[in-house]
Order: structure tokens, then C-alpha cells, then sequence
């Protein structure tokens, strides 16, 4: 198993914005997005940090989408 190549958090909201998921609102650092079907998902924006890898796998749990879409979804950004 290969290691799940990392992002940031602008990188992130460009693959979630592609899968088209939409700005909801923002408390403190963490932006809150929400697709049509009910899925949603919290990123956060800490500047000059990469979203952990933990953390991205229950991002990626929780807008459905698998490890090998991922990364398909980051050569289209």
C-alpha cells in the first residue's frame, strides 16, 4: 500500500469543489462544506500545514470516495 500523497488546504477544497461540494460556513479555522445529497464534511485551514494523513482518510470516509479517486482527483488540480 502506497502512502496517501498529502495536500493543503486550498488543495483540498479544490478536489472537494470538483466532486461539488459547497461553502457553508466558517467558525475560527475550520470551513464546513456541504454536497446536495447530504454528505458533508470539516476542513481545516491552518496556514503552512498539510492535512494529516488520519485526518484525510476520514475526509476522504466521509465524502465517499476512495484512495486510488483521490488521486486520480489531485492530476486534475
Amino acid at each position: 500500500m502506497s502512502k496517501l500523497p498529502l495536500v493543503t488546504s486550498k488543495e483540498l477544497e479544490k478536489l472537494i469543489a470538483l466532486l461539488g461540494f459547497n461553502f457553508k460556513r466558517q467558525k475560527g479555522s475550520h470551513a464546513f462544506y456541504r454536497h446536495e445529497d447530504g454528505r458533508y464534511t470539516t476542513i481545516p485551514h491552518h496556514k503552512g500545514r498539510m492535512i494529516s494523513r488520519p485526518l484525510l482518510r476520514q475526509i476522504l470516509k466521509q465524502i465517499d470516495i476512495t484512495t486510488a479517486e483521490y488521486i486520480e482527483l489531485l492530476k486534475e488540480i
